[in-house]
């Protein structure tokens, strides 16, 4: 009996291999012969897909397993399969065998035949003996650990390099992210040297000097328009931090705005009792900034304010800010600053609002709540569920990349000697404690975008681009996985008794979120709605909401005093004091000014190796079925591009972050 095998090769640099593979067919009657790799000229190099005769002494019956081995010939050189075909040479149906793994060392790997089953549905010896295997060695493999007490749990690796390799990036990505912030430091360096290292600015204008290469059209629109108070409110809808803004229908207690103070910025014939009870004022609260300890860069102590800031949604001007307060505990020496107030005061009251976005934007809407809340359920899916289950297979494109790139936020992003400590006010100490406090009140129904907007009350506040396009694509989503589960789960029931999926469930909620039992997520699924709710959430976190937060931050932040990253002199108490001079002396100086803008534009950048959501490249499943719900989707997500790109059309200042071709399917930076 013969067998015509395919192998095909990774197409990323260095997937080819010229050490000895050999492949074993094991079926439901026995193994074929151990058969060599090995055609007349080149083969298993980068991208090549070659084919093979395999020969077995009788036939195999249904191909179970392909048993894929790899010595050394000489020197050491890994390989990457991304999958393997197999059909009978007499005739008959061809078997995809999914793989998309490195092969490292002399090592054997078995790889399963591409149809998605779940445990129960596992008849064979072999199949449940290698699926328990499976496991068994990714739980090995895969270990938690608390990087720190108060957040989610993560990947036990010291560094990218203790990663499993299948979990490090393609050569190529790993060359242009290392290269990309070299270029972008260097490029950086020579501005400080080109206008005098350690020299602070003179005026605002003076931050132009850094506008050389590094910029984009938003970057350019921000630099003209910061100042202007429509644009300070259109960044808390569609900025780099769109959910913290929300309704207000009576006023906090530590916040004492009156009327009077705020007659003059309304419409006219109406009161802030009026507006408050329309629906038409909205607050903006840092309260969790209150208190966090400040950084310290080269022996100077930085400064942190924890801001609260009233806005109108007025009927001609727009969404527009009408009082800002810099700390939590009013005081005489913490004054309510007002559009009436002298220009530069309003000014400097507005850039601590945007100071207090930075770090809420950084290390809570980006880091927590879309990498951190990732990682929580990459881990337990890699540890619970195996390769050929339908939710792994459904998941796993989602989670590629996100452990090497949460293991270098760790050991150069957020550590103790990481850029945010050089150059952030909340580096070091603060970044922790922020964190921890997000994390405290951090709910499993606030990452659901339909309730979210209801339970801030912005449902039917304008021009909220991002609320409009996030809800297209949540609702694209969750079709998508409701198609998919449907598949596979007929019933409630069919969820409660995969024991797979329960133990998967039961380590995201008691090993992952272990010190969050508020999180409001149960250790055990009950229903069908409840697996499509979560894993809709898992792919919305991963994609859309990611791409929220990341995308734009270089538009938001390269024009530094729009987007402070951290303040060098504390919040000014006395309104007729402020002076251009004390904006200077407040705003990052030269050095840091410049690292920010060379991080924003590293993080925010497109990534040249982006798979855009909804493309699967590596195609895991393997059923008809299944592939035509993809394709629908992928159809649904063009006709959300084409419907965000009308609504674009004749604006000044386009909303596009969320347009799926824009969305990484992924989070990878």
């Amino acid at each position: 009996m013969e067998y015509t095998v395919t192998v095909a090769t990774g197409t990323s640099e260095y997937s080819g291999t010229n050490n000895y593979v050999y492949v074993t067919l094991v079926g439901e009657k026995g193994e074929s012969e151990r058969t060599v790799l090995d055609n007349p000229g080149l083969d298993l190099c980068r991208g090549a897909v070659d084919d093979y005769t395999v020969r077995s002494s009788a036939p195999l019956g249904r191909v179970l397993l392909v048993r894929l081995e790899k010595q050394r010939y000489w020197v050491e050189d890994n390989w990457f399969c991304r999958y393997v075909l197999v059909t009978p040479t007499g005739g008959g149906d061809t078997q995809t065998f999914p793989c998309y793994c490195w092969l490292v060392g002399d090592v054997k790997v078995e790889v399963r035949e591409g149809t998605a089953k779940k445990l129960n549905e596992e008849i064979l010896p072999q199949e449940l003996a290698h699926r328990t295997a499976e496991l068994q060695q990714r739980q090995k493999t895969y270990r938690w650990q608390a990087w720190a007490p108060g957040i989610p749990k993560c990947i036990d690796a010291k560094s990218e390099a203790d990663l499993h390799p299948d979990d490090r990036f393609a050569n190529e990505k790993r060359s242009d992210f290392e290269g990309s912030l070299h270029y972008a430091l260097l490029e950086l360096s020579l501005k400080k040297l080109a206008i005098r290292f350690g020299k602070s600015w003179d005026d605002l204008d003076d931050f132009k000097r850094i506008f050389w290469k590094l910029k984009s059209p938003i970057a350019e629109y921000t630099m003209k328009h910061w100042k202007e108070d429509w644009f300070f409110g259109y960044q808390f809808l569609n900025g780099s931090n769109p959910r913290m803004i929300g309704r207000c229908r009576i006023l906090p207690s530590n916040f004492p705005v009156s009327g009077d103070m705020v007659q003059a910025f309304l419409s006219p014939n109406t009161t802030l009792d009026k507006e408050l009870k329309a629906g038409n004022i909205y607050l903006v609260d840092h309260g969790i900034m209150d208190g966090v300890p400040a950084n310290v860069i080269r022996t100077l102590k930085q400064h942190i304010a924890a801001p609260l800031c009233l806005l109108y949604e007025h009927p001609d001007s727009g969404l527009i800010p009408i009082a800002i307060q810099l700390e939590q505990n009013p005081s005489r020496d913490t004054p309510i600053f007002l559009p009436s107030d002298p220009h530069l005061a309003w000014l400097l009251a507005k850039m601590w609002v945007r100071h207090a976005e930075f770090q809420v934007f950084q290390v809570l809407s980006h880091l927590l709540h879309t990498h951190l809340v990732s990682e929580v359920i990459c881990v337990a899916t890699l540890r619970q569920l195996p390769a050929v289950h339908p939710i792994y297979k459904l998941l796993t494109p989602h989670l590629k990349y996100t452990l090497e790139i949460n293991c270098r936020a760790r050991t150069q992003l957020i550590s103790p000697d990481g850029i945010f400590k050089r150059v952030v006010s909340t580096g070091g100490d603060g970044l922790l404690v922020l964190t921890q406090r997000a994390y405290r009140v951090l709910t499993y129904r606030s990452l659901q975008p339909n309730f979210d907007f209801v339970d801030r009350g912005v449902t039917k506040l304008k021009d909220y681009f991002y609320r409009d396009h996030t809800l297209l694509i949540w609702d694209a989503i969750h079709n998508f996985v409701s198609r998919m589960v449907s598949l596979y789960y007929s019933s409630d029931s069919e969820v409660q008794q995969d024991t797979e999926l329960q133990a998967w469930i039961k380590e995201i909620v008691d090993e992952g979120f272990v010190e969050r039992p508020e999180f409001g997520l149960a250790n055990e699924l009950k229903t069908k709605e409840e697996l499509i709710t979560l894993l809709s959430v898992v792919i919305f976190t991963t994609t859309a909401q990611h791409a929220a937060t990341n995308n734009g931050q270089f538009d938001w932040c390269a024009w530094v005093p729009n987007t402070p990253c951290t303040m060098r002199q504390p919040p000014p108490t006395d309104k007729d004091a402020v002076t251009m001079g004390l904006i200077i002396d407040t705003l990052p100086d030269i050095s840091q000014s410049c690292v920010q803008m060379a991080i924003t534009w590293h993080l925010g950048r497109v990534q040249p190796d982006a798979i855009p959501m909804g493309q699967y490249v590596e195609q895991y499943f393997v059923e008809p079925a299944a592939l035509q719900v993809i394709e629908t989707l992928k159809q649904e997500l063009k006709d959300i591009e084409e419907q965000i790109i009308k609504q674009n059309e004749g604006l000044e200042l386009q909303y596009l972050y969320l347009c799926p071709s824009r969305i990484e399917n992924s989070i990878t930076i």
